[in-house]
């Protein structure tokens, strides 16, 4: 079936679904939802037998509704209506929601049902529930509308529902002095990702994303209590909640520390060491340990890391490989494993492009402390998305596990032509050759976890269902192995053989090299992209990779 993409952005969900479709040989292209006569222009190059809107800001124009079939995807149970589906049943405490695949019509989110699948809601941001729970139920209720509109013959049925409105400000506002803990994160998880909360900090306005509970600091409520590293502690009536970002008035989402300087006022309340904290509170980086095995969990916001967070996590690694365990799992975060340099934090720095140098620089200096180690074999467990350098940190470990689903997008250009580094020229090209490593730099594309392992990036792609679990035990199994010796020892010749031939500080250079242009030359492409990315700016067209009904060797189905 021919399927066209009518989408707001090729976000996590879009992906998702545009690599399940295309695996099951569907033939695919994309036009972001810029204007109508837009759209109408790719109907009309692309002639699809069906268009799908996975992710819509507003309706789709009735010159193509009426014409062609048109599936939206709505984050919401049958019969709920309007924007703001998944905010209004976090702020309600829903214990179930789901996803509804709907025909376009006149009536937003009213057209009949063509399938839809429900999830267990838990407590947890909305960004997160989307990435998660929400993308998993629309590829199941997608593939399922896909399939009976291929059959032909499904009847969609309509459902009765009522609309509600947009989530506006004035719903969201925290009253720091009479909510509690729980009602509080209940406002923050439902803005978080977009719109965040208006609140104040420090007697300034900002809006509040990323936070996490706190149950043994105590103040009075609404106080601000203590800063730890980039987030500041705010005393609830019955606790406390941690704020890891902000976005201030005309300036772009940053951590909360580093939007506002006067939180180095606070005091500072660091935990003791590496180990995963016993009781709720704010934490990015934790070690755990059991049977062997070592796990380190590094949860950043958006997967995005700054060159403090990589010299923090550069410093954990080592302490790690210092521990009394066989095997050290790389986990990465619940949401991301990681996105690689912090854009938004360079992108506010007094001098970018030194910044990008020291944030490049920081992330190295991880990959190569992972590389040279040989006290454990390593392991990336790769549960969450990860995109441009996060793909290669992961490959930098001995052994790469995938999360099936996870999206992967290991390559740079979209960035503004970034060359890349992190040693993807030392560790992609013997597992993929090197056509291949050129090829998927090239490509542009996101890449699932199966594909990934089918060119050889990575080592397996394990289940969904019981990913964690999975992981614990065959890294057990690998730490308790009775020729663990010799993989270990293997494991160091065969570093120690590729050194003789070819030194890691070479690869480093070389890459830094042409990043160092990309920081520093005439060419500010990176730089335009990287504005264009923080500041989230509207497409004014789709690029050409995802836009296939553009190319100019394109023949107009007849």
């Amino acid at each position: 079936m021919r399927i066209l993409f009518i989408t707001h952005s090729f976000n996590s969900l879009t992906q998702r679904l545009f690599c399940e479709l295309a695996a099951r040989g569907h033939e695919l292209s994309v036009e972001f939802d810029i204007a109508d006569s837009v759209t109408e222009e790719a109907v009309e190059r692309f002639r699809p037998d069906l268009l799908l809107a996975p992710f819509l800001k507003r309706a789709i124009p009735a010159s193509v509704w009426s014409v062609l079939p048109c599936f939206v995807v709505h984050p919401g149970v049958p019969g709920d209506r309007g924007p703001s589906a998944l905010d209004w049943a976090i702020r309600r405490g829903e214990k179930s929601w789901g996803v509804t695949v709907l025909q376009a019509e006149a009536e937003m989110d009213a057209g009949p049902v063509w399938a839809s699948a429900t999830f267990a809601m838990r407590p947890a941001a909305k960004a997160s529930l989307y990435r998660n729970e929400v993308t998993e139920a629309a590829v199941r209720a997608v593939l399922q509308a896909v399939e009976r509109l291929t059959a032909g013959d499904f009847v969609p049925q309509r459902v009765p529902g009522v609309a509600h409105p947009l989530m506006r400000q004035a719903d969201r506002k925290i009253d720091w002095k009479t909510q509690s803990t729980a009602e509080i994160l209940a406002c923050l998880h439902a803005a978080d990702g977009f719109p965040g909360v208006a609140d104040e900090l420090f007697d300034s306005p900002c809006h509040l994303f990323d936070a996490h509970p706190e149950s043994e600091l105590r103040g009075a409520p609404g106080e601000l209590l203590a800063r730890r590293e980039t987030a500041v502690c705010r005393a609830t009536v019955d606790g406390a909640v941690w704020i890891g970002h902000v976005k201030r008035p005309g300036r772009i989402k940053l951590p909360t520390a580093l939007a506002f300087p006067e939180a180095a006022l606070l005091p500072e309340k660091p935990l003791a060491g590496w180990d995963k904290a016993a009781h709720p509170t704010w934490q990015d980086i934790a070690w755990e340990a059991a049977d062997g095995v070592g796990f380190l969990s590094f949860n950043f916001y958006n997967g995005a890391m700054s060159t403090a967070q990589c010299r923090r996590l550069t410093e954990a690694f080592r302490w790690a490989t210092t521990q009394p365990v066989r095997v050290i799992v790389l986990r990465g975060g619940a949401d991301f494993w990681s996105n690689g340099i912090h854009l938004n934090v360079i992108e506010s720095a007094d001098s970018p492009p030194d910044e990008s140098w020291a944030n490049i620089n920081a992330i190295d200096d991880l990959a190569e402390a992972i590389l040279r180690c040989t006290t454990q074999l390593t392991v990336a467990a790769v549960g969450a998305n990860a995109g441009a350098g996060g793909c290669f940190l992961a490959r930098a470990c001995d052994q790469v596990w995938a999360r099936d689903g996870v999206m992967l997008n290991p390559h740079y250009k979209n960035m503004g032509n970034l060359f890349g580094s992190e040693f993807w020229t030392y560790l992609l090209p013997p597992r993929v050759g090197a056509d291949g490593a050129a090829a998927i730099m090239r490509h542009r594309l996101p890449m699932s976890a199966a594909e990934a392992v089918r060119l050889g990036f990575y080592d397996a792609c394990l289940p969904a269902p019981g990913f964690t679990v999975d992981v614990a035990r065959r890294a057990a199994e690998l730490a308790h192995a009775p020729d663990f010796v010799s993989q270990l020892a293997d494991k160091v010749a065969r570093r120690a053989a590729d050194e003789a031939v070819k030194p890691l500080a070479q690869y480093r250079e070389e890459e830094l090299a042409a990043m160092r242009r990309n920081f520093y030359g005439f060419d500010p492409s990176y730089h335009v992209a990287r504005y264009h990315f923080v500041e989230k700016s509207p497409h004014s067209w789709t690029p050409r990779h995802l836009a296939r009904h553009r190319d100019l060797d394109w023949k107009i189905p007849a």
